[in-house]
């Protein structure tokens, strides 16, 4: 296998481009269903906006919506008649540059967008003629609804609903000009079934708790509006009531706002004042102008484009990652994270699955619980596209929930360390039925009785790693996290040392070494000793923990330099007389289809093309192109990670294969909405993996050392602006074979890129 070789570069000076800017998505014909709905959104709010026979319709999500069996609720359905000629040209553009959808619709202009800065959807009509558009607020929860089987998968009951369990009404108000809307939780919600379930009540009043008494909803408003009384209709199998409007007078321009508001409180009247404080706060045309200044800001941060349209493959990756990035900008600022099974843009779910014939509230794999391993994949490419501030909410996520997973160390086997499970509820506690309904008296109770997740503690860890790699790239102030990073760290060395010491006398092996068993290896390899990419964990976010303590003057490191001593060496083994990355040092089983044999390529970042010597490459592309399972496991459905281990490996012509086909286009109207995969629709870690092994293939750091171009095809047309560490940005652009254009900032760290040979 030929290995490319890379020399550095050196520039005089920094070459200057105009920045990128996305081409709008059009579409010249109507909808039939909302499956064929482009994403629209901004700050927190997602909306899902088709036309269907002449009518403008569109879901509203917002983030942290949580009701009391923590599923993650639509805020309703908005319906919009235009009044006007139906023979005239229709158009429903997406303004990437700007955030918005604008619509073309009976001769008449819509524009719908989100207040990227507070929690408002705006909905403008401008018509050449006075006209008097109709509005409908839509909901499906206007009364109890008792649940189907097979429905609790879209909140923390999954497969196992009681008996009479409904999704309760939401309080819907109609007066004058607008309608209120909300969803009330009680005190008691699912979050207490769980602390009782998993044997927490004796520090239950200990436990931060965010599903109780969370009133989420809004308000409908327009000041040209009247209301006219109600209606009852059925949408794609779900019944509804429509909230009716007419416009009090014709006029050449309407607008209308909903503004949303969440907020834990027993008093409703105090959620209210807040919706109503918050409505005083709206401007439109101050609001228009800060949120599109946001939108054109944002897409000068980095870009990956395709300079011609000749290269259709090429082309279409390019624009698939720009429009997945728009979807990951429209939460950029939400309490909660960007969800990996279908962000705030799911839509009516048998278009999904014919199967889950649901409300359009339903996602498969939950609403308030997060898969770890799967949502890591959406934070991951942040780093390299600039957008430092979008990864705040999961890094709040998990620092809210630190509290819990520490008691839970404490109380189950009284040591320090925050224990956070796989499948996690946004309150730090692990998935009820992931707990295991069935568990025999004898299970450790701090152990998930799951035969995929047990023992499964380390993907937190990738979340501490993007906290340092965000202070490494952009000089982010972490000191928030360090708590999280030092106790997530102090866990297994706690535990694994409290395992040890209870088989026999010693806590440590003959080498003075962890003995990291039972743990696992992903979901995949079981019951292991010294999984490959636990045992990679441990060793980089404690490398670089006392690396980052350093930066911030801070000596007291041989905590933490001890710890390092004691995490053993990644495992290697023989195949057919190749050296490779074994999954484990043992392991009993095999259980899924992930292959962290590779995590040490990536994310650990301890063998590749661009990283240590040519005999660990060697050693991590036999695992990669030798190791049987991870052959049988190879794909590039939904999570899977191949493409991003073949770039890292500098595995040009595989890399290049599977990141197209990683970005063909979805099997819904909307190209980015990919998936199912093994989730939901928009499967956004497929979107995360994606992105990552595009942005693998442009340019790859190791140190000061800046690598372009280390896995593409150098007779494919390109350009980029992504960013490296140090607050570095690179933008390139390759043409013909020839480096066309080539900017550094700052220019004192163009002596540190590192170019393909062909291209000196």
């Amino acid at each position: 296998m030929k290995r490319r070789v890379l020399l550095p570069v050196i520039l005089a000076s920094a070459i200057t481009m105009t920045a990128n800017v996305p081409t709008d998505y059009v579409w010249n014909s109507m909808s039939h269903d909302s499956s064929a709905s482009m994403p629209v959104g901004g700050g927190d709010i997602g909306m899902n906006v088709w036309t269907e026979d002449g009518d403008v319709l569109f879901y509203i999500s917002r983030s942290g919506a949580y009701d009391e069996n923590n599923t993650l609720l639509k805020q309703g359905r908005l319906r919009l008649h235009i009044p006007g000629d139906k023979s005239s040209p229709f158009s429903q553009r997406l303004k990437l540059n700007e955030g918005y959808c604008e619509l073309l619709v009976n001769g008449s202009k819509v524009e719908v967008w989100a207040d990227v800065f507070r929690p408002v959807i705006h909905v403008e009509v401008e018509s050449p003629k006075a006209i008097s558009p109709e509005l409908s607020y839509e909901s499906w929860r206007y009364a109890d609804r008792p649940f189907k089987k097979g429905e609790g998968r879209q909140n923390s009951w999954k497969w196992s609903s009681p008996k009479n369990l409904v999704t309760t009404r939401d309080s819907i108000m109609a007066d004058g000009n607008k309608v209120t809307f909300f969803h009330r939780n009680p005190q008691s919600t699912v979050f207490d079934v769980t602390v009782a379930r998993e044997g927490l009540d004796s520090v239950k009043h200990k436990l931060w708790n965010p599903l109780a008494n969370l009133i989420s909803g809004g308000r409908l408003h327009g000041d040209n509006l009247r209301f006219k009384g109600t209606s009852d209709g059925e949408y794609d199998g779900t019944d509804f009531r429509a909230w009716n409007f007419e416009s009090v007078r014709p006029s050449k321009k309407h607008h209308y706002t909903i503004a949303l508001h969440n907020r834990q409180t027993t008093e409703a009247a105090e959620w209210q004042n807040g919706l109503d404080s918050l409505e005083r706060t709206v401007s439109l045309s101050r609001d228009r102008k800060a949120s599109r200044d946001w939108w054109r800001d944002y897409w000068k941060r980095s870009y990956i484009a395709s300079p011609t349209d000749a290269d259709s493959v090429v082309s279409r990756m390019a624009r698939n990652y720009t429009l997945f990035r728009y979807m990951l900008g429209c939460n950029a600022y939400g309490k909660e994270p960007t969800k990996f099974n279908g962000g705030l843009f799911t839509f009516d779910p048998h278009h999904v699955k014919s199967t889950e014939a649901f409300t359009p509230d339903y996602r498969n794999w939950g609403g308030g619980t997060m898969t770890a391993q799967n949502q890591r994949l959406v934070y991951w490419p942040m780093l390299k596209s600039g957008d430092f501030d979008m990864m705040k909410p999961q890094f709040d996520f998990y620092n809210r929930m630190l509290s819990n997973a520490e008691l839970r160390s404490r109380v189950y086997w009284n040591h320090d360390g925050a224990c956070f499970a796989e499948q996690i509820e946004l309150f730090g506690l692990p998935n009820m039925m992931e707990y295991g309904t069935k568990r025999p008296a004898y299970a450790d109770p701090g152990v998930e009785y799951n035969a995929w997740l047990e023992y499964e503690w380390d993907t937190v860890l990738e979340f501490c790693q993007m906290m340092l790699e965000s202070a490494r790239y952009h000089g982010t102030d972490i000191s928030a996290y360090r708590p999280l990073i030092e106790s997530s760290l102090t866990f297994f060395d706690e535990h694994y040392r409290y395992l040890a010491s209870r088989r026999g006398s010693k806590s440590l092996d003959g080498d003075g070494k962890l003995i990291l068993f039972p743990g696992s290896g992903c979901e995949t390899y079981k019951m292991t000793n010294n999984a490959a990419s636990t045992v990679a964990a441990l060793r980089r976010v404690t490398g670089d923990y006392v690396n980052y303590m350093k930066t911030q003057g801070d000596t007291a490191v041989s905590k933490w330099n001890d710890l390092l001593s004691r995490i053993p060496e990644i495992p290697h083994r023989y195949l057919d007389g190749r050296m490779m990355i074994a999954p484990a040092k043992t392991w009993e089983r095999i259980n899924n289809v992930e292959t962290p044999q590779l995590y040490p390529v990536w994310p650990w970042r301890f063998y590749g093309a661009t990283v240590g010597d040519t005999a660990m490459l060697d050693i991590a592309r036999n695992t990669y192109l030798y190791d049987p399972d991870a052959l049988r496991f190879r794909s590039t459905t939904g999570w899977k990670q191949d493409n991003i281990w073949a770039a890292c490996l500098g595995l040009t012509d595989e890399a290049f294969e599977l990141n197209s086909q990683k970005w063909a286009d979805g099997s819904h109207r909307f190209p980015a909405f990919l998936g199912p995969g093994y989730d939901w629709t928009p499967d956004h870690n497929w979107g995360g993996s994606a992105m990552i092994g595009f942005q693998e293939m442009l340019m790859q750091t190791d140190g000061d050392k800046i690598y372009l171009f280390p896995a593409w095809p150098l007779g494919r047309d390109i350009s980029f602006k992504l960013h490296a560490p140090a607050n570095t940005t690179v933008e390139a652009e390759l043409k013909e074979g020839k480096l066309t254009k080539l900017v550094v900032t700052p220019a004192t760290r163009a002596s540190d890129i590192v170019l393909p040979t062909e291209l000196k």
